[in-house]
């Protein structure tokens, strides 16, 4: 198993005499990684709850996932972990609650889970500010060139100041558009706006007047958002709606010169299509922390183009502080879910919800 192994946490204050007793499995939690210990603390000081945990910090193999889900109560898991009817299955009709340290949930069976009557929890707003930054940081470093700029330092390849030499685009008088003015979509709007963008341009499922209303933004339809941007940045979430959006069309219709940022979900772009733009000048530059698959083969064609850059999709968690929230908030999301009441805002700062809402579905918007 490369190293990894179960974590089992018996905290049954007096009630849960292990796999035989009273209690059993039917007041287990199954976590399917390592995660930060704040979470597992939580989950310990839940009295009641036997709970094992995956300890790698590599994913747990689908056999190992369907064999230690059997009889859970509830499931811990992460965006990489799949879980679908197999899974839910495996786990019997005991399964109460999930909760994913995630901010996305694609990953996800919502219809079968809703039928089901099984309790979600995810953590929409604990990475809002790092996925806004990193963001930013890659339009900066796609339309400035600097990861091209940092290969020309190594090889040698700057000998003299040359005027016209790595030349970029700036954020000055430019109009960016953004698709899905949620609350990414709307802190990256807020970190752009002090470079003098002139114009923000939104698209999604329908107009956000009040949100907009702090940047000037428009609503319009893609098509347009795509002829008339200087930047795209792209944070909506995967639906059916947004699956493959960023096609060959919506390419063919961007300026040369504009650059695209996706930190949404790899499977909003036809990588293809991207591939294509990108090789053939259509478009300036790409930046791209999501992908599919993650992570991408090192032979990906994407990854020989140096006006793409790519970066692991993890960095949003390069804040300690982030990693222990997600983890935290979470596992905090378990006992709250099971007693059948949703999370309470001043515990969970209002980012967690125990209920799989329709909502969530068709949206455009992360």
């Amino acid at each position: 198993m490369g190293g990894a192994s179960f974590v089992r946490l018996s905290v049954c204050s007096g009630r849960c005499t292990g796999p035989g007793g009273a209690l059993g499995a039917a007041m287990s939690v199954f976590v399917t990684r390592r995660i930060p210990a704040e979470g597992l603390r939580v989950l310990s000081q839940a009295s009641g709850y036997r709970v094992q945990q995956w300890d790698s910090e590599e994913p747990v193999p689908r056999a190992e996932l369907l064999s230690r889900v059997a009889g859970t109560r509830g499931l811990l898991c992460l965006l990489s972990d799949r879980i679908d009817r197999e899974v839910l299955d495996a786990a019997g009709p005991g399964l109460k609650v999930i909760s994913t340290m995630s901010v996305g949930f694609d990953h996800l069976a919502l219809d079968e889970i809703k039928k089901r009557g099984i309790r979600v929890g995810y953590t929409p707003d604990v990475l809002t500010d790092a996925t806004a930054e990193l963001s930013v940081a890659l339009l900066l470093s796609a339309c400035r060139r600097l990861l091209e700029a940092a290969q020309q330092v190594k090889s040698g390849g700057w000998t003299t100041w040359k005027p016209l030499w790595m030349c970029g685009y700036g954020l000055s008088d430019s109009t960016v558009g953004i698709i899905g003015l949620g609350r990414i979509g709307q802190a990256v709007a807020r970190r752009l706006k002090p470079f003098g963008v002139k114009k923000f341009l939104y698209t999604g499922s329908g107009p956000k007047p009040e949100s907009a209303a702090e940047f000037g933004a428009e609503f319009v339809p893609l098509v347009r958002l795509a002829e008339e941007s200087d930047f795209v940045v792209v944070t909506c979430a995967l639906t059916p709606a947004t699956q493959g959006m960023c096609n060959k069309d919506f390419f063919s219709r961007m300026k040369k010169t504009s650059v695209f940022v996706n930190t949404s979900r790899g499977a909003v772009v036809n990588q293809e299509d991207l591939y294509d733009a990108l090789a053939q000048g259509q478009i300036a530059a790409a930046g791209l922390d999501v992908t599919t698959p993650e992570p991408l083969p090192t032979d990906h064609p994407l990854l020989s183009l140096e006006n793409c850059g790519k970066l692991p999709r993890w960095l949003k968690w390069v804040a300690e502080s982030a990693q222990r929230s997600l983890g935290l908030w979470s596992a905090a999301d378990w006992p709250t879910c099971q007693a059948g009441q949703p999370a309470e805002p001043p515990r969970a700062q209002a980012a967690v919800t125990c209920i799989v809402q329709s909502r969530w579905e068709g949206q455009v918007q992360d």
